[in-house]
C-alpha cells in the first residue's frame, strides 16, 4: 500500500479575503466565528477585537437578517480584520452584506435555492471583489443527492461541491473557496481528499459542531491535524460550543503541533509516574502561564524523572530535568547547573526571556 506523502501542501489558487489571502503559498490562516447577535455592534466588534487579539485572521459573523447584514458596515468601520458573512436561506441577504462591505460570503448551497440564487451572489461578490465560500455542510445536502446516496456520505458531500462549484467555473467566477464538513471526523476527512483530485481551489477545513470542551478540541484536532498532514488546509476554523477566543487558541495550537506555524514557546513536559518526585503538573502550567506575552519560537521541556528527562530537556532551546529536590537546568545541549525547586520557575523564565532577547531569538 502506498502512503501519500506527508506536509506536501497542495497547490491552490489564491484567492483575496479583504487583506488576508487564502491559499497558494501562503500560510494557513485561521478564522472564527461570533457568538452574539450580529445587531447589536458593539458587542460583535468587542467580540472580534478580542479574537483578533488572540490571532484570529478573518471572523465570520451570522447574516440572520437585513438588520444584521447593514450592521457588517458599521462593524467593519471599527475592526481592521477581513469580516465574512455567514447566509443560509436567504440569498438576498449575502447581496446586501456586500453592498455593507463584507469580504467573503460563506453560502450553503444545500439551502440557498438553487443555481440562480448563487449566481447572483457570485456575482455581487466579483463586483465588490469579495470572496465566496461554497459551504457544503453534511446536515443541509440537496434533497436529490441524499436521495441517491441514501446518507450524507463523503460522496453524497462531493457531488455537491462539484455541482455548486460547476455553476460558478462555467459563469467565470474566479475568487472561490471550498469547504466540506461534517461532524464526522472521518467522513470529512475522506471529502476533503476525493474533493481535492477535482480542483484546485482553497479548503477551508473544520469540523462542524464538533461539540463542547475536550469533546471538541480532540475531535477538530484530529480532523484538522490529519488534514493539514496531508497536504490539505488553507484556511482552518476550530467549531467549539465555547467562545470564539478558545477557537483561535485550538487552532493555533495545532497549527503549532504540525509544524505549520509558530506562535511562541512550545511546553514539552511528561505525563508524570510514579518516578516523578516534583510537581511537574504546578510546574509546568506556571511556565507556560508566565510565558505567554514570549511571541518568539522557544521549545522549553519541562521533565520530571531521569528516563527521558535529560535528553528531552537536552533538545530543547531551554529545559529543566526534575529529580529529587530540585532539577538540572540546560540551554541548547549545555548544562548550566542544578536549582531547587523554588528555583525551577524562575530559573525557566528567565532564560526563556534572555533567549527571546538574544541574536538567535528574534532570528
Amino acid at each position: 500500500m502506498a502512503y501519500p506523502a506527508l506536509f506536501n501542501r497542495r497547490d491552490t489558487t489564491p484567492v483575496r479575503c479583504g487583506n488576508v489571502i487564502v491559499g497558494g503559498k501562503n500560510p494557513v490562516s485561521i478564522q472564527t466565528m461570533t457568538k452574539c447577535d450580529t445587531r447589536d455592534v458593539a458587542s460583535t466588534v468587542e467580540e472580534i477585537r478580542r479574537a483578533v487579539d488572540y490571532g484570529a485572521q478573518l471572523v465570520r459573523v451570522a447574516v440572520v437578517d437585513q438588520e444584521a447584514a447593514r450592521a457588517i458596515e458599521s462593524i467593519k468601520q471599527k475592526v481592521a480584520c477581513p469580516i465574512v458573512a455567514d447566509i443560509h436561506f436567504d440569498y438576498k441577504l449575502a447581496l446586501v452584506s456586500l453592498e455593507a462591505g463584507a469580504d467573503k460570503v460563506r453560502v450553503n448551497p444545500g439551502n440557498l435555492g438553487g443555481k440562480e440564487p448563487l449566481l447572483k451572489v457570485a456575482k455581487k461578490a466579483m463586483e465588490k471583489g469579495a470572496a465566496i465560500r461554497l459551504g457544503i455542510n453534511s446536515g443541509s445536502l440537496e434533497k436529490d443527492i441524499l436521495e441517491a446516496h441514501g446518507a450524507p456520505t463523503p460522496q453524497a458531500m462531493v457531488e455537491s461541491a462539484r455541482r455548486h462549484l460547476r455553476y460558478l467555473e462555467d459563469a467565470g467566477v474566479d475568487n472561490i473557496v471550498l469547504s466540506l464538513k461534517s461532524s464526522s471526523v472521518k467522513d470529512t476527512i475522506e471529502a476533503y481528499m476525493l474533493m481535492a483530485e477535482f480542483t484546485k481551489w482553497p479548503f477551508h477545513i473544520g469540523i462542524t459542531e464538533a461539540g463542547p470542551g475536550e469533546h471538541g478540541i480532540i475531535k477538530s484536532a484530529a480532523g484538522i491535524g490529519t488534514l493539514l498532514a496531508l497536504g490539505l488546509g488553507d484556511t482552518v476554523r476550530v467549531s467549539l460550543t465555547g467562545p470564539s477566543y478558545k477557537e483561535v487558541q485550538v487552532a493555533k495550537e495545532i497549527l503549532q503541533s504540525v509544524g505549520l506555524a509558530s506562535y511562541g514557546p512550545d511546553i514539552i513536559s511528561c505525563p508524570t509516574c510514579g518516578r516523578t518526585q516534583v510537581d511537574v503538573v504546578s510546574i509546568a502550567r506556571q511556565v507556560a502561564d508566565a510565558l505567554q506575552g514570549i511571541t518568539v519560537p522557544l521549545k522549553v521541556a519541562v521533565m520530571g524523572c531521569p528516563v527521558n528527562g535529560p535528553g528531552e530537556a537536552r533538545e530543547a532551546d531551554i529545559g529543566v530535568a526534575c529529580g529529587r529536590d530540585g532539577g538540572i537546568l540546560f540551554a541548547r545541549g549545555k548544562v548550566l547547573g542544578r536549582v531547587s525547586s523554588q528555583e525551577i520557575v524562575p530559573a525557566l523564565v528567565k532564560l526563556a526571556r534572555e533567549y527571546a532577547q538574544s541574536p538567535e531569538g528574534k532570528n
